[in-house]
């Protein structure tokens, strides 16, 4: 009678860790990225994206003309070059009211303008002092954070003026089986006004969605799916479970053996 209780409880413990086992697996479903795509389907990109400068944002602009004297003076550069040391040119902040403050011509608001615009906008205010300047504007702090069920959650600086969202979950190292790709949140911050955005992974129609391209400081959430969630609440409990069975099953042999 022992004997059967003791069976009896066995088989139920390694019933419930198969359960835990089932619980964790994903479908196909769940991990395919844009399911509706066809073979050889060509999609022409239509997200007219193009980066916006905001408050906080570090840029670097220099000037160049034929006459370098004559540009010295809208170039700021720190430290001397005595010494074969070269002078570091010095970056631009976007303060809280969009504006830098340029060399010469004082204050630029800057901030909702693109790189060309703001070339533009430069342009014509140097024409007074410089003929046919050329003016090269990036970005020096552009970075993303991807957080939730990825590979290697961290923020990343990026190189260039844009980012898609799937090359920025490449440098997390991908989502996890266990993350939710049709429902991956984006959150974007424009001068303190922020927007939560959330984009279908498993869709085609996720290059056209306003946060396919990222932009300087997105947060990118990928949440975990239930299975996850379930598996995190059960843990503990799993690991008690293990614990049980495990003596369960020792007392078992030592039972079946002694007799």
């Amino acid at each position: 009678m022992i004997r059967r209780n003791l069976y009896s409880q066995h088989s139920f413990f390694l019933i419930v860790l198969v359960l835990i086992l089932f619980s964790s697996c994903a479908s196909k479903k769940d991990v395919v990225y844009f399911q509706n795509t066809g073979s050889f389907e060509t999609i022409v990109d239509k997200n007219s994206f193009t980066p916006k400068f905001k408050v906080d944002d570090l840029v670097n602009i220099h000037v160049s003309t034929l006459d370098p004297e004559a540009s010295a003076p809208f170039n700021l550069f720190r430290g001397a070059s005595e010494g074969g040391i070269q002078p570091q040119q010095v970056d631009y902040l976007i303060d809280k009211d969009g504006e830098i403050d340029f060399p010469v011509i004082g204050k630029v608001k800057i901030s909702g303008l693109s790189a060309e615009e703001v070339r533009v906008l430069l342009r014509r205010k140097l024409e007074d002092y410089l003929k046919d300047p050329i003016i090269n504007i990036r970005l020096q702090n552009f970075t993303v954070t991807i957080l939730g069920e990825v590979k290697r959650p961290g923020t990343y600086p990026v190189n260039g003026e844009r980012i898609t969202i799937l090359e920025a979950l490449g440098l997390a190292g991908d989502l996890g089986v266990k993350g939710v790709r049709e429902n991956v949140m984006v959150i974007r911050d424009f001068d303190g006004t922020k927007v939560y955005t959330r984009i279908d992974l498993t869709k085609k129609e996720a290059m056209s969605s306003p946060v396919y391209y990222l932009t300087q400081n997105d947060v990118v959430y990928v949440e975990p799916n239930q299975s996850a969630i379930t598996s995190s609440s059960l843990d503990n409990r799993a690991t008690i479970a293990i614990s049980i069975a495990s003596t369960l099953l020792t007392a078992t042999v030592i039972l079946i053996t002694r007799n």
